[in-house]
């Protein structure tokens, strides 16, 4: 993969909320889910978080079911499950079993 001038990925998918990721910790098994929310604007300098209680950037719902928090290191994107747009007509996806942010 080509990087640019600041050492990043250039042409291929973007760390964004509804990529598939695989989370690895530095003890135990990499867990594999799904980016549901991203907290960048807490993450900056200023934004929240605190020294002594650091805030992660992404949340990540893990296939098991559970939740866990990551930052942007701890993450690789799997290339073959990115969706590159939204459904546009999101009525006729099949949905998942559980809470929906927005309803």
């Amino acid at each position: 993969m080509a990087r640019d001038s600041g050492n990043r990925p250039v042409g291929g998918p973007e760390l964004t909320v509804g990529v598939r990721v695989l989370v690895r910790r530095s003890s135990g098994v990499d867990l594999t889910g799904e980016v549901v929310e991203d907290y960048a604007a807490v993450t900056d300098p200023g934004g929240g978080g605190h020294e002594w209680a650091p805030v992660h950037r992404w949340a990540v719902a893990l296939d098991d079911g559970r939740l866990v928090f990551a930052d942007t290191e701890d993450l690789t994107i799997d290339p073959g499950s990115y969706r590159s747009a939204p459904n546009p007509n999101p009525d006729s996806a099949a949905r998942t079993p559980g809470r929906h942010r927005g309803e």
